[in-house]
């Protein structure tokens, strides 16, 4: 019986152990799970970083994009306005001549036609020698331009249509213009001079100027040869420099006529993403770039405070992370140490237990047990149908021998006799029981007359082969008698298990009668016999 407690204790003990071993893992899985969610949180605040960069990115290049066109768009309009106004010119010069009438009336125009369009800023007429003949200005001009670019190009080439020439300085009026030029000719073919008409880079600047690129962003207007004619911001010393060197000018030359790029040109040093195009029809290249530190400035302010609130969030998630994982380890190890108090409360009580169930001096089940139990195992028996025994057994004479060999000697005694009986009960529903003084009671649940007695006389045998002295007993050791009682409850009139106990020690003192040492048993199904 104290095995089994202690079983049943152990059982629990290890029942601990392994739910411990099932619940370490829910500290490891909250881990888990909030390193989990920050590396969620930071993916996803990455991500959004790049969509947004990408979208800046892409703004700006639509921006520039838009800003070249036009840009190209205003280019063109004046270069063919320009166009337009040189053919005029020549038509005239070489249909009505330069006589002193002829001269006066073209002038005339040309003042007209200088004050309506606000892109010029002067029309010229220069001879086959590079002097001036008119002009649209209001006093004549002094000097030649013979050694010009546009000059020497149309003295050298015998192409009708218009020259873009590269920027120069007005020897007039001291301005930047951009020359655009158209070769005169005689009526046999031979070179007569240059018709020439010059726009105010100033006016570019001015038109420039409307659009919005930043502090660092820029426009520039060149030549597809690779002379820079204006570049905002404007500086003097930049007019005329050459851009061959640029990737612009090379991504143009390498048949992209229009496109876009991240650069940092040498002159500033500055990265732009800047758009390009070509014009059609005319010589010139024009771009917009706007500056990657403005493009991005709004980026990278709005992903520095994403990532500070986000860096924040998982903080706190940390924090509460971690309070989370102490308040669970907290409370495993309470749950821990209350399964640990209940495991040693349940020993205890199965101590205790075992203690109200068992006899003192011998350690087997005491008679309130014994009482329990019969009352049990005849219920069994009334709803199986199987036969049920008691067996009553006394030790002979031991109060003889109590008297004789002492107390101490008595109770010695009894702890034996009370092992050989218990080692005849061996079945797991048998139970071996003091029922008082000397007096034991054996509970055989499921067993018939023959089986009983085979049981007592091993009970008998075992108790005699103790060999124990008695001398005031006959047999000179100790012996033991027993009556043994086997019915079937479910054919009893009376329904009073306690009953049999009266007949089993009824037929236990037949034994001691008949000369003790023996067994007495008997089987019905009434037990008020």
């Amino acid at each position: 019986m104290h095995d089994a407690n202690h079983s049943a204790a152990d059982k629990d003990g290890q029942g601990l152990s392994a739910l411990d071993g099932q619940r370490r893992p829910l500290v490891a899985l909250a881990v888990g799970l909030l390193a989990g969610f920050c590396l969620l949180l930071a993916s996803l605040q990455g991500w959004s970083a790049w969509h947004a960069y990408e979208a800046a990115e892409e703004d700006s290049r639509v921006a520039t994009t838009n800003i070249t066109r036009a840009l190209a768009s205003h280019a063109e309009t004046s270069i063919k306005l320009g166009d337009a106004v040189l053919a005029e010119m020549v038509e005239r010069i070489e249909h009505d001549g330069l006589g002193e009438a002829a001269t006066a009336r073209l002038t005339g125009r040309l003042r007209e036609i200088t004050h309506d369009v606000g892109e010029l800023h002067g029309l010229f007429v220069y001879g086959p020698d590079g002097k001036w003949l008119t002009s649209s200005l209001p006093r004549p001009m002094q000097g030649n331009n013979f050694d010009r670019e546009y000059f020497q190009f149309h003295l050298l080439h015998a192409g009708r249509g218009t020259h873009v020439g590269v920027p120069v300085r007005s020897r007039s009026t001291g301005v930047w213009i951009l020359p655009l030029s158209r070769r005169l000719e005689k009526p046999d073919g031979s070179f007569a001079g240059v018709a020439l008409a010059t726009l105010n880079l100033a006016w570019f600047g001015r038109f420039y100027e409307k659009f919005d690129v930043g502090a660092k962003g820029t426009i520039l207007l060149a030549l597809d040869s690779g002379t820079l004619i204006y570049r905002r911001p404007f500086r003097d010393e930049q007019v005329g420099m050459d851009i061959r060197n640029g990737s612009i000018w090379r991504r143009i030359q390498n048949d992209a006529p229009a496109g876009s790029l991240v650069e940092a040109p040498k002159v500033d040093n500055i990265e732009r993403v800047y758009s390009y195009r070509r014009l059609q029809g005319f010589p010139l290249i024009v771009a917009s770039g706007l500056a990657t530190e403005e493009i991005f400035a709004g980026w990278r302010r709005t992903t520095l405070q994403t990532a500070v609130l986000g860096a924040a969030a998982m903080i706190l998630l940390a924090c509460g992370g971690v309070v989370l994982v102490r308040q669970i380890r907290i409370r495993e190890r309470l749950e821990r140490d209350l399964r640990r108090v209940g495991v040693s409360l349940k020993r205890h009580n199965a101590s205790l237990q075992s203690l109200a169930d068992s006899d003192a001096l011998t350690g087997l089940a005491n008679r309130r047990l014994f009482e329990d139990r019969l009352v049990s195992e005849y219920e069994r028996a009334r709803r199986t149908g199987a036969p049920f025994a008691l067996i009553m057994a006394d030790v002979d004479h031991f109060k003889q021998y109590n008297d004789r060999y002492g107390h101490p000697a008595g109770d010695e005694c009894l702890r034996k006799v009370a092992g050989a009986i218990e080692c005849g009960a061996r079945r797991p529903a048998d139970l071996a029981a003091r029922y008082g003084g000397e007096e034991f009671a054996v509970i055989l649940a499921d067993t018939d007359l023959t089986g009983a007695n085979a049981v007592a006389d091993t009970i008998r045998a075992a108790v005699a082969a103790l060999n124990l002295d008695h001398a005031d007993n006959p047999a000179g050791r100790v012996t033991i008698s027993m009556g043994v009682y086997v019915g079937h409850p479910a054919l009893a009139e009376r329904n009073d298990p306690l009953a049999w106990v009266d007949v089993a020690d009824r037929l236990l003192y037949e034994a001691k009668d008949a000369g003790r040492d023996r067994v007495v048993s008997r089987e019905g199904h009434e037990a008020a016999v």
